[in-house]
């Protein structure tokens, strides 16, 4: 089952890095955000990725084609030129970088990869938020009840403490819980290639409002509530909050070795 990575956007909440860089290349402990999602997914065994390109999506093609060449150690032969490679560690993953378009909606670039995807089930997240998620479950899970779209349902965290009241006392405090009714589409997502026949509007189609919305509305959208850590990387903040949980070798959604 392949795996559509929407990394096209020009995430302009997040300026600060984004002037430079897309938003999946922001780099969390020395990798973009963009490893950490394939990592994932790697991880549970699902190594074949078509990554929706847009903006500056040139520095995603030289990370890819520059991976392989500068990982691990080398040796080089300053008289000939010649490099030979080292204790090289690579993935074993086949990427396909797909060009969808600077300003193409999210429906628009999920359907440029209908090609890529063939007629078979796959899977779709955005490339900018990272949690952990069976990947191998919530496709059975998707299996399991036969519709045309699952959704990986998520809590985001609260930015401030909680409080629970006895009266006029705080019966209980809590650092920054789960918000307990706000489920949202955290990405993570199954689809059916039916699912294309529904992105009416070429380009311009939004994967939200034109396809989920009406994929619910017909009964054919499932949910799998994930209860564990989900975090999206929207502005600095949320940066430097996975940055610092990586650093302290705390990170929820390392799932490898």
């Amino acid at each position: 089952m392949k795996t559509v990575i929407l990394a096209g956007g020009f995430g302009t909440r997040l300026s600060e890095e984004t002037d430079v860089k897309p938003k999946p290349m922001v780099e969390i402990g020395g990798r973009p955000m963009l490893w950490h999602i394939m990592k994932l997914y790697g991880s549970a065994g699902f190594n074949e990725f078509c990554v929706a390109l847009g903006y500056k999506g040139d520095s995603i093609k030289r990370y890819f084609l520059d991976y392989s060449t500068l990982s691990g150690s080398l040796s080089v032969s300053l008289s000939t030129g010649q490099v030979a490679a080292r204790q090289r560690v690579v993935d074993d993953w086949t990427v396909h970088l797909v060009e969808t378009g600077l300003a193409t909606g999210t429906g628009g670039r999920a359907l440029r990869m209908a090609d890529w995807v063939g007629r078979e089930p796959f899977m779709l997240t955005y490339g900018d938020g990272v949690c952990d998620v069976d990947i191998a479950e919530l496709v059975r899970f998707h299996r399991r009840h036969g519709k045309l779209a699952t959704v990986t349902a998520v809590r985001p965290p609260s930015r401030f403490g909680g409080l629970v009241f006895d009266g006029d006392l705080v019966a209980e405090f809590t650092e920054k819980p789960q918000i307990g009714e706000g489920w949202i589409n955290g990405g993570f997502m199954v689809l059916e290639p039916e699912v294309f026949d529904r992105m009416k509007h070429g380009d311009e189609t939004r994967l939200e409002q034109d396809v989920l919305e009406g994929l619910a509305r017909d009964g054919q959208l499932a949910a799998y509530r994930h209860e564990g850590f989900w975090q999206c990387m929207d502005t600095l903040r949320d940066v430097n909050l996975l940055r610092g949980m990586w650093d302290a070798g705390t990170a929820p959604w390392k799932r490898w070795e």
